[in-house]
């Protein structure tokens, strides 16, 4: 007596998003690892560095606020979009950390007040139907992870690895915004 194959649907989103969680927790280590291992271990200028994490967490940071933005248009896709988001804010607080501790560091010891991305920007545009939406935060998620790809080549070593493994978490978004509900 042989039994019908499973239904692979239910798993392949699940296992997909488990592949981007798991990448996602290792981006976070590295998150925690590279912000207590200073830039002079690095080789590169603690400047360059700084600069590097600020934009970075700006970036980040602009990436949720269109998170949010597609949230309050289109309540219904919350459950969707919720460990994405949240992935996203811990991506933009470790920048952050990185960032405000590289410029104690050359502020030497004092405390930076004011954070990179005090600026708030408005509110990104939201297309109106829930698919449009979707695409347009992968299209976002990719231009980002794409851009961090470029500029790794021009950070320092943990950095760059850092920088490598948030673009690597943002594919993994894009792909799970435009493939997951296949």
């Amino acid at each position: 007596m042989s039994f019908p194959p499973p239904s692979r649907t239910p798993w392949g989103v699940r296992r997909r998003s488990l592949i981007v969680s798991a990448a996602s927790a290792a981006v976070l280590a590295g998150c925690a690892t590279d912000s207590n291992s200073g830039s002079a271990s690095g080789g590169g200028s603690p400047s360059l560095s700084a600069r590097a994490r600020a934009r970075a967490a700006r970036d980040s940071e602009g990436l949720l606020r269109r998170y949010d933005a597609v949230l309050a248009a289109h309540p219904t896709l919350a459950e969707r979009l919720r460990p994405l988001r949240a992935e996203v804010a811990a991506h933009a607080a470790a920048f952050r950390e990185g960032a405000a501790k590289e410029k104690e560091k050359e502020a030497g010891g004092s405390t930076a007040t004011g954070s990179p991305s005090a600026s708030a920007s408005a509110a990104p545009d939201v297309p109106a139907d829930e698919k449009s939406a979707l695409a347009s935060l992968a299209t976002a998620e990719r231009s980002l992870a794409d851009q961090r790809a470029k500029a790794l080549l021009e950070v320092p070593g943990e950095l760059a690895r850092l920088l490598a493994g948030v673009a690597a978490a943002g594919a993994g978004h894009a792909y799970l915004l435009t493939k997951g509900d296949q």
